[in-house]
């Protein structure tokens, strides 16, 4: 099980590990219990966890940066209980954990909603964002590109394909006109 498997049901509590998908919704099994269901599309939306994005003041980043930096400070700031906590003892945790997320429009249910799914993914062992930092840090090598490499390995533009030349009829103020259609004669069998 890996953490780009895991998914967030609308409507259904915690995190679940797609297994498959169907037309008509998706097979998935629950990280608590490990029990397996059939999620129908038409009910719930199935929304993958790797690609769940926190508003922060500059821009927004995606959910495993944040919960990076909950385990990062793990050590120096102990967890607290997402159940037992006070609205303002949740808010002053993710400013020192987190200290450029946006307050005005993350809730603190959202908050505490993240301290849920940390909880989960710590027990399963799905707090693993190595490949992640690696896919970011060949962004960004690539962005660093010079210009001549990036100009040198463009594609040649494609060239334009002849219309059909329209004549122009001097007498009608310089407008085009179409060429006129000449109708066939149907052949008679004989």
């Amino acid at each position: 099980m890996e953490y780009r498997e895991i998914v967030a049901v609308t409507g259904i509590g915690g995190l679940f590990q797609l297994l498959t998908t169907k037309s008509d919704g998706a097979i998935v099994r629950n990280l608590t219990d490990k029990s397996t269901k059939f999620i129908p599309a038409r009910v719930h939306n199935v929304t993958p966890i790797e690609s769940i994005e926190i508003y922060t003041i500059d821009e927004n980043v995606r959910l495993h940066k944040v919960l990076q930096a909950i385990k990062e400070s793990e050590a120096t700031t102990p967890l607290i209980d997402a159940k037992k906590a006070d609205n303002n003892i949740i808010k002053s945790y993710f400013k020192t954990v987190f200290p450029i997320l946006d307050e005005e429009r993350v809730y603190v249910s959202d908050m505490k909603k993240i301290l849920k799914w940390y909880e989960l993914l710590k027990a399963n062992d799905l707090l693993r964002f190595d490949a992640y930092e690696q896919a970011e840090q060949q962004a960004a090598t690539e962005e660093v590109v010079p210009e001549e490499t990036t100009v040198a390995a463009e594609k040649p533009a494609k060239k334009a394909k002849a219309k059909k030349a329209a004549t122009v009829d001097a007498g009608a103020e310089g407008k085009e006109v179409a060429p006129k259609k000449i109708a066939r004669k149907k052949k008679t069998e004989e």
